[in-house]
């Protein structure tokens, strides 16, 4: 699984213009454990129509530009990627999720679309939800599938 580089939303040295403290009380240290979780993410995202090979076949090359993704479901007007995200909270695996389309719009020749839903929940949510029968089954088959 690939690691997450920390996104500093709202980071401490910027909070109601305070410095934090720092290793001995100097501004800057963070002293929080780094520690990654295991995120469900489940990216929407629809626009104009394109046609269906197009879609497939964008998707198949995001899919193996970041083995990652889990499966991908498609019409021609909309899609869902879903997929598990390593990251250190909620935030920095919504924010990774918020920029994948856009930054590999152009690489994997991804139609213009806008993400039109974003879902991110944690791990034990996610399988205590599938449990429950109210969310949706395990990712089978993995790969990109019409809807």
């Amino acid at each position: 699984m690939r690691r997450l580089a920390s996104v500093q939303l709202g980071s401490p040295q910027h909070r109601n213009g305070e410095q934090a403290p720092t290793a001995a009380g100097e501004p800057g240290h963070r002293e929080e454990a780094q520690t990654s979780r295991l995120w469900h993410v489940t990216l929407s995202v629809a626009g104009a129509e394109v046609p269906l090979a197009d879609v497939r076949r964008s998707l198949e090359q995001l899919a193996h530009d970041h083995p990652f993704l889990l499966t991908s479901r498609y019409a021609n007007d909309h899609a869902e990627i879903r997929y598990w995200e390593e990251a250190r909270d909620l935030h920095d695996a919504a924010a990774v999720a918020l920029r994948l389309w856009g930054e590999h719009r152009a690489t994997a020749k991804l139609p213009p679309w806008e993400i039109v839903g974003l879902e991110v929940i944690g791990r034990e949510t996610y399988h205590q939800r599938v449990a429950e029968g109210y969310g949706p089954p395990p990712a089978v088959p993995v790969g990109v599938h019409p809807f």
